[in-house]
């Protein structure tokens, strides 16, 4: 009987390590004017957004601004995501990754909505070549204009 209590002990120990582990990572927007961060839940892939607000009555100090999961930032299959933001200063949006399958997709706040939203999960095919979304009909390159201009770059 003396070698079950001991067993039963690491089994409980080893269930409990989960509850440590960290769950969310957070990013901010690499706009340079833009007080945004982002966040992920690491396992399920969601992404939302929060911001400094002024507040509009009261004086005060302002509020702080979330922008909830919408278009294709809600949950993912689980595995283990990330975020990665660009070196563009004028960019506002971040990369979602999936460290396992090497699959991206761009996030980003759509204001007018007030929601964060990402497009389809994609990655390079195996040669190198452009690959396609894992669904749906987006593409993984925009055509012409549909990215700001970046200081004159083609």
């Amino acid at each position: 009987m003396r070698p079950i209590l001991p067993t039963l002990l690491v089994c409980a120990t080893l269930h409990a390590l989960p509850a440590f582990a960290t769950s969310y990572e957070f990013v901010p927007a690499p706009q340079t004017d833009l007080n945004r961060m982002y966040r992920i839940d690491k396992v399920t892939g969601e992404v939302i957004s929060c911001q400094y607000g002024l507040q509009e009555s009261g004086g005060g100090i302002g509020q702080t601004v979330c922008f909830g999961a919408g278009e294709g930032a809600g949950p993912q299959a689980p595995s283990e995501y990330g975020l990665v933001a660009s070196r563009h200063a004028r960019e506002a949006g971040v990369f979602r990754v999936n460290y396992r399958t090497g699959e991206m997709s761009i996030c980003f706040v759509l204001v007018k909505k007030e929601q964060v939203v990402c497009t389809q999960q994609a990655k390079p095919g195996a040669d190198g070549t452009e690959g396609s979304p894992i669904a749906g009909t987006a593409t993984t390159r925009p055509g012409p204009g549909a990215t700001p201009s970046q200081g004159g770059r083609p």
